[in-house]
């Protein structure tokens, strides 16, 4: 699957890079940019972009917060910028303020200082992505809290729940069962709260960021400071509870004396792996929603790419290639469907291994 994934990747970036310069004058004309489609549906950005009707965008435009050392604090929304950026590349706004770069870009917000334009210090904004986080927290409360108050309204050997309920039991009994308990062992119970919470909340996250339009379209897995933050998390439970063997055989592991000292050559290495961990957890599900994101839109460019081509030849190979790619890009969109699954699992599995290793038993 990875393998595919790749020359999937690899075949869109050729045919987008290759036609640039007749997308780029296509643009020019007031028609569709695909470098806009590509990166602005993984980009993060001050407004959601939902589309285009009657050659108008339908925007939701967020609240903006930021903190400027020349002016303070400052609320507005992003509607007070303008939404087409001047030839500089800086979409004007109140009060001396523009943001850098496209509409469909977060840039950065910047303050004209005496002639000269200076980064706010703070930006604690609610971006796109963002606000779908706070809806998959949301969700993510609703699909567990509901079984839960069944479980307390009712008894152990009550017969068992029917509907949403009954499929969120089987759900996460699946992953306690299959995933936790037989790697954790008797451990289990302590770090299931966490290993089941970090399952759906990516789970829910990666459907959000496939489903293209709102309260999805916000691909937050393919950020890598959201994943980071979830690596950071496992890193922390893993190392914070780690008994002593665990740190033993970082420091002083069952290896030749010669190999621990005077040349600490193991010790570095396994110091190594205490960090490579969480970086493995972190670029592995930043890179695969990523990617799958970039290859579906991608398939679908193609359709443009060809077009802009212009002529016979644009308008036959455009011909041609709509209906592969229409039909490669619903394979992808249903492989997605499985991905968001799979990585979640990944993830999952893999904390759960890296928290089991910290509690190691000398044998």
């Amino acid at each position: 699957m990875k393998n595919v994934k790749i020359i999937f990747f690899l075949l869109a970036s050729f045919l987008i890079t290759l036609p640039a310069i007749a997308a780029e004058e296509e643009n020019e004309e007031g028609k569709i940019s695909l470098k806009e489609i590509l990166f602005g549906h993984v980009q993060d950005s001050y407004q959601w972009h939902v589309t285009d009707f009657n050659e108008h965008p339908v925007i939701i435009n967020l609240p903006m917060i930021f903190y400027s050392q020349n002016s303070g604090f400052h609320v507005m929304c992003s509607s007070e910028f303008e939404h087409e950026p001047n030839a500089d590349l800086l979409r004007e706004g109140p009060d001396g303020f523009y943001i850098k770069g496209a509409e469909d870009e977060k840039g950065e917000i910047v303050e004209m200082v005496n002639g000269t334009l200076e980064p706010v210090c703070i930006d604690i904004s609610i971006t796109k992505q963002v606000a779908v986080l706070f809806i998959d927290a949301i969700l993510l409360l609703i699909c567990i809290l509901i079984p839960a108050r069944w479980c307390k309204k009712h008894k152990i050997d009550d017969p068992a729940p029917k509907g949403f309920t009954g499929m969120m039991h089987m759900f996460v009994m699946s992953v306690y069962n299959d995933l936790i308990k037989s790697t954790l062992g008797e451990k289990a119970d302590k770090y299931a709260p966490y290993l089941l919470t970090c399952f759906f909340f990516i789970f829910f996250a990666n459907l959000m960021g496939v489903m293209p339009f709102p309260p999805g379209g916000g691909n937050i897995t393919g950020n890598i400071a959201v994943t980071a933050a979830l690596a950071l998390m496992t890193f922390l439970i893993t190392n914070c509870t780690g008994n002593s063997h665990y740190w033993k055989e970082i420091f002083w592991p069952e290896v030749p004396t010669w190999l621990k000292c005077p040349v600490p050559l193991m010790p570095v290495i396994e110091l190594f792996g205490v960090f490579i961990k969480p970086i493995v957890l972190m670029v592995r599900l930043f890179a695969n929603m990523l990617a799958g994101h970039a290859i579906a839109i991608s398939l679908s460019c193609m359709i443009f790419i060809m077009f802009a081509l212009g002529g016979w030849m644009g308008n036959l190979l455009g011909g041609i290639i709509t209906p592969v790619s229409v039909a490669m890009s619903i394979f992808m969109m249903f492989l997605e469907l499985l991905v968001c699954y799979i990585q979640a699992m990944v993830f999952t599995l893999l904390s759960a291994i890296y928290i089991n290793m910290s509690h190691a038993t000398h044998e």
